[in-house]
């Protein structure tokens, strides 16, 4: 067990000094990759051009600690269609940070890559939920996985819109999945999350407010795809039910599908650059990005605290969580709605 511990610590600490020496060096270095700019758009929070090559150096980092793992224990056979995947969505994202790569082109190379997880077994094949397990059909269970896998990727760029958000909900998120694998006593999979929240973590050392550098669509893309893909193996593996993953990630599921439906509903044209979500509102409203960084880690760090917790509560408490995160949920849509009526009143 010492062992294990150390080989996750190892796979820690070279992500995280990886990423934070490299993200160090590209946020320095704008003309290395010149045309990875990101300019302010109406979308933008930000004022002045941000590097968008953040992504470089946490796939990087990930590199080196998968490298570094694989010398240590054999990789598991499913997980080398996670790195094709990754590789197929990198590519595309790369492509996109540094010019302009058509929706349909991401979207198909999105669903090509959940189609690489399900050849490499990875699929949604249960419903489950505290009291509910439910098998699905396999035709169900291969079209859901689909859609979970291109939402996920997708929610993620959507939500990495300001200054150490994405960073820290990929530290929360998968320092989540950490403990639980480690608490499933599972230390491969501990160990990778371990690798990835650890990266995002030296990546942050420069992204936190004021930001100097961003992760860009290769970074968001990827890590958007590595959420969904170690819920889906975490729990094939029995180590937590799919909606405590869900739950982990929360804070960034649940603020892109409200504002996902929010704009469905008012006949918007989802598929245009806005600034919709309530991180972005509440920063037009006048608070700082560091305000609301902070209180969104609060969330995180709480909803992460209840992921790791869930698994080992009885049927009822689990309902009693599920059913108080949503109050949760839906007294943040209020909070945010009053920050935006209190600053349009106290405007000139």
């Amino acid at each position: 067990m010492t062992s294990d511990l150390n080989r996750i610590l190892l796979a820690g600490a070279v992500a995280f000094g990886v990423s934070m020496w490299l993200t160090f060096r590209l946020s320095r270095s704008p003309l290395l990759f010149s045309r990875m700019i990101d300019r302010p758009n109406e979308r933008s929070l930000h004022a002045g051009p941000v590097p968008r090559t953040g992504g470089i150096a946490v796939l990087t980092a990930l590199a080196c600690a998968a490298a570094l793992a694989s010398i240590i224990e054999s990789v598991p056979a499913a997980w080398t269609w996670v790195g094709a995947a990754l590789l197929l969505v990198g590519s595309v994202s790369y492509l996109d940070d540094r010019g302009e790569v058509r929706p349909q082109y991401r979207l198909a190379a999105h669903l090509l890559a959940a189609v690489l997880l399900l050849v490499g077994g990875i699929s949604w094949s249960r419903m489950e939920l505290p009291g509910l397990v439910w098998v699905m059909p396999a035709m169900l269970a291969y079209v859901l996985t689909m859609v979970q896998v291109v939402w996920m990727i997708n929610l993620y760029n959507f939500m990495d819109g300001m200054d150490g958000f994405a960073g820290g909900m990929t530290v929360f998120g998968f320092g989540a999945l950490a403990v639980l694998g480690w608490q499933g006593e599972d230390p491969a999979f501990a160990a990778f999350n371990a690798a990835i929240a650890a990266a995002a973590g030296g990546f942050l050392v420069s992204n936190f407010p004021p930001a100097r550098i961003f992760l860009g669509d290769l970074g968001s893309a990827t890590l958007g795809l590595l959420a969904a893909s170690m819920g889906l193996i975490g729990s094939q593996r029995g180590l937590f039910p799919l909606w405590v993953a869900w739950l982990a990630f929360s804070p960034f599921i649940v603020d892109a599908t409200w504002t996902l439906l929010r704009r469905l509903a008012k006949g918007e044209p989802v598929w245009q650059a806005h600034r919709s979500h309530h991180y972005q509102r509440l920063v037009l409203a006048g608070w700082s990005h560091k305000k609301t960084v902070l209180r969104s880690y609060l969330l995180m760090a709480a909803c992460a605290a209840t992921a790791v917790a869930a698994p080992g509560m009885s049927v009822r408490d689990q309902q009693w969580l599920l059913g108080a995160w949503s109050i949760i949920y839906v007294l943040v849509a209020f909070k945010a709605r009053l920050v935006e009526r209190g600053a349009r009143l106290t405007s000139p």
